[in-house]
């Protein structure tokens, strides 16, 4: 029995929900399409590059939850859910989650999304732990900040490293598998790191180091991989 950890964004499913929840908002005129537009897809490609400054990041896409009531944000987020995140769920990954669930495995998606996005999308698939950046609420309202470190680059294994202290879980025969080079000092932890549907950087690297590259995107799920699970 092992830990087996999961990426969220354009690795469960097939785009990044931080990105979709920004154009939500625009779409739906919660936020002034011209400014929020232009700074959503701006952010995205420093994510891309990896040179994202989560704090400035999270100062923006944390502004709109401070600025509407929580019963009108969790209206918004189930018709987010229904409307943009369910066509993207990816069967592949559903079968790849069931194959480690059946194995006896602890699943656990760690993401720099935040929790109040990401955390219904992970229930989708079945997976109750979840490691995100945490938007902070006092007095049952969004402050637009958020609480200790943020999840993305080293901050998850921060997280993570806490939440094994606090599981009683370790790494040995740990699994993580994710598409982006933001991930690497999380992937050079595990035991069993695997590329999936990698972005440039983080496809080289893995071509280099000689780690599994999967694809999810297809209909049938990669088990090559897991041959020796027979044994």
């Amino acid at each position: 029995m092992s830990l087996a950890i999961f990426d969220l964004d354009n690795t469960l499913i097939g785009d990044d929900s931080d990105y979709l929840w920004g154009q939500f908002l625009v779409d739906h005129g919660v936020v002034d399409k011209g400014q929020y537009e232009a700074a959503n897809a701006r952010f995205y490609e420093q994510y891309k590059q990896g040179t994202l400054d989560i704090v400035e990041f999270l100062g923006f896409s944390l502004k709109p939850l401070a600025e509407h009531e929580p019963a009108q944000l969790y209206q918004w987020r189930e018709q987010f859910i229904r409307e943009i995140i369910t066509p993207i769920l990816l069967k592949p990954a559903q079968r790849l989650v069931n194959r480690h669930k059946a194995r006896g495995d602890t699943l656990l998606v760690i993401t720099a999304t935040n929790r109040f996005v990401t955390e219904p999308i992970v229930r989708l698939y079945g997976i109750s732990n979840l490691l995100a950046t945490t938007p902070e609420m006092v007095d049952g309202r969004y402050t637009g900040k958020f609480t200790d470190v943020p999840c993305f680059q080293a901050g998850k294994i921060t997280h993570l490293e806490a939440w094994l202290k606090e599981s009683g879980e370790t790494l040995q025969g740990s699994w993580f598998y994710s598409d982006s080079h933001n991930d690497l000092p999380l992937l050079q932890r595990v035991e069993h790191p695997v590329a999936v549907d990698p972005d440039e950087k983080l496809a080289a690297y893995a071509q280099t180091a000689d780690w599994p590259v999967i694809s999810l995107r297809d209909e049938q799920c990669p088990l090559h991989h897991f041959v020796h699970w027979q044994k």
